[in-house]
């Protein structure tokens, strides 16, 4: 059919819709094109021009890939080979690997290391040394269990004060009594969790103790498959999805005795709060959303419903909700913890990570979790210095301009060195970096879902479906660049970071997309407590707003970071 010159118009305004250009590019492809190239833009009555209404709807599509410059030659010529070169590799790759979303199977060859030094060391992993508690005795009330730390649970579990089994059935009362408000559980791992808690008083009653974790409840983001539940990942379009996959961090739990009780709320496809069974709220104010994926792990640390629970970052999800939940979190160095049966947004920038009472439970957590997964080509077996040897009057520790300056005070008066700092890089695209990175890597495990259209019944259509139509038109040529520049980062910043760490704002967003991008470790600290803007007249409202701070170390510094005595 001729194209009219009454529909150039809608053509070439490609803002009209988005992608109208690149629709009508394929459209191009589909249809025969001139045998003889050179012939075709001489004769402006050829077949191919007729059809394509002369060069502007191709000039149109070309400047949507920033390509306009190519002349009307060389674009008929990559219209041409796009059709019986290109188009088919895609085809074929798409049938061998994507036909399945999530990004389980079959990871990127392009692996990411952290590491700032060349060399890999070889080294068997040495665990923490724990701190010892005793006297230690058991609350009269399970609200004040709820909110023991981990070292305390598990003395009152070593000592026989309390089973497992009765510490689980004390977090499913409570993770049953407030999910209603918080809305942050997806699925009840009852039946599992009370065959963990028997089997852990077990091996008790038989003299055998797994260590601080043994028999102690916990919950994980719901990207993490576990065999025989739900694995939604927060989506309406996968919510009846039954993964048959150990992931390498439950297993790493589970071998530590462990007690999973719940699938905790991802945000839809790990995208903020919102998920297919409603929106993840603050439990220091519940008319405030958690912000951030792990929305269920944050909130439900927070709230005592679990004494820990694992959640994961690409972009912000643990820090943002650690914030505003007031709980202690850490992001680990890149590659410091395996993730083979998680839903992959970013092979590059994924990182799982605790939500705990204190950073004394976050380096129990990290120390059960970290280690070479055989399966993830980017984890390591990474050496981590003790955190509860570090010496804090040997750190030199930088602050930002926006640090919480009591928190500068408090670490000067405890013998840290403190001092003004500023990280300097002359890289001004770090923010556009990391979306290049994280939307292209996410539309390659979940091309099925957009192409199908399954985008259309996302919970929120302005967060991924937005997202991903647009990375789909992102040139390979440019992802690399972006990669290059990271590079550029990465080196900027580690010439830069002159201290031992750093404290500023945990939610700053360039600080937050810095940081992933180069993979440096952060806990989020809770430091304090300031009123709802806004409170009732009569000021009788006990909701808060949770105040935090950020401590940043280079990769592979997490013990500083998690160490006792520095936060």
């Amino acid at each position: 059919m001729m194209l009219k010159e009454k529909n150039l118009p809608l053509v070439s305004g490609w803002t009209h819709s988005g992608i109208t250009c690149v629709i009508f590019l394929a459209v191009i492809c589909c249809r025969t094109v001139a045998s003889d190239v050179k012939n075709a833009e001489s004769d402006e009555h050829s077949v191919c021009w007729a059809r394509v209404g002369h060069s502007y709807p191709l000039k149109c599509a070309f400047e949507f890939f920033d390509s306009s410059f190519f002349n009307n030659t060389k674009m008929l010529e990559i219209v041409k080979g796009q059709k019986e070169f290109n188009i088919p590799i895609f085809t074929a790759n798409r049938k061998l690997i994507a036909s399945v979303n999530g990004g389980l199977y079959d990871p990127s060859y392009l692996v990411f290391n952290s590491a700032w030094g060349s060399e890999q060391s070889q080294h068997v992993t040495k665990r923490f040394k724990y701190p010892s508690l005793s006297g230690i005795k058991k609350p009269r009330s399970e609200q004040d269990i709820a909110f023991m730390s981990i070292l305390e649970l598990g003395e009152l579990i070593k000592t026989k004060q309390l089973t497992s089994k009765e510490l689980t059935e004390i977090f499913l009362k409570r993770l049953k009594r407030y999910n209603h408000a918080l809305e942050a559980v997806v699925t009840y791992t009852e039946e599992l969790a009370y065959k963990q808690a028997k089997e852990a008083d077990k091996l008790l009653a038989q003299g055998v103790y797994l260590g601080p974790l043994h028999g102690i409840p916990y919950g994980l983001k719901d990207i993490i498959a576990v065999p025989h539940y739900k694995t939604t990942w927060g989506s309406r379009s996968f919510k009846n999805q039954v993964l048959d996959i150990e992931a390498w961090v439950y297993k790493r739990l589970k071998s530590a005795g462990a007690v999973l009780v719940a699938k905790l709320v991802s945000g839809s496809l790990a995208y903020d709060d919102i998920w297919f069974g409603g929106r993840t709220r603050n439990p220091w104010n519940i008319e405030e959303f958690s912000t951030g994926s792990s929305a269920g792990p944050a909130a439900s640390t927070s709230a005592g419903m679990v004494p820990f629970a694992i959640g994961s970052e690409t972009a912000g999800s643990v820090t943002y909700p650690a914030a505003r939940c007031g709980v202690t979190a850490l992001r680990p160095t890149f590659g410091t913890v395996g993730r083979t049966g998680v839903m992959s947004l970013s092979e590059s920038l994924d990182k799982l990570g605790p939500f705990c009472r204190s950073a004394t439970d976050c380096a129990i957590i990290l120390d059960a979790i970290r280690g070479k997964d055989p399966d993830d080509l980017s984890s390591r077996d990474i050496l981590l210095d003790d955190p509860f040897s570090v010496d804090i009057t040997k750190l030199t520790v930088g602050y930002l301009e926006d640090a919480e300056m009591e928190v500068v005070h408090v670490l000067a008066s405890k013998g840290v060195n403190m001092i003004p700092f500023k990280l300097n890089y002359t890289v001004d695209s770090v923010q556009g970096i990391l979306n290049f990175t994280m939307d292209v890597d996410m539309l390659a495990h979940f091309d099925e879902w957009q192409r199908s259209g399954k985008d259309d019944v996302y919970e929120a259509q302005e967060q991924w479906p937005t997202e991903l139509r647009r990375a789909r038109v992102i040139p390979a040529v440019d992802y690399v660049q972006a990669q290059r520049a990271r590079g550029k980062l990465i080196r900027e910043v580690r010439e830069s970071f002159t201290v031992d760490a750093f404290i500023g704002n945990a939610t700053d967003w360039e600080r937050v997309c810095l940081g992933n991008l180069v993979g440096l470790p952060v806990i989020v600290v809770p430091t304090g407590f300031k009123n709802i803007p806004n409170p009732p007249p009569n000021n009788s409202t006990r909701r808060r707003t949770t105040i935090t701070t950020g401590i940043y170390a280079p990769p592979e510094r997490d013990h500083i970071v998690s160490s006792s005595q520095l936060n």
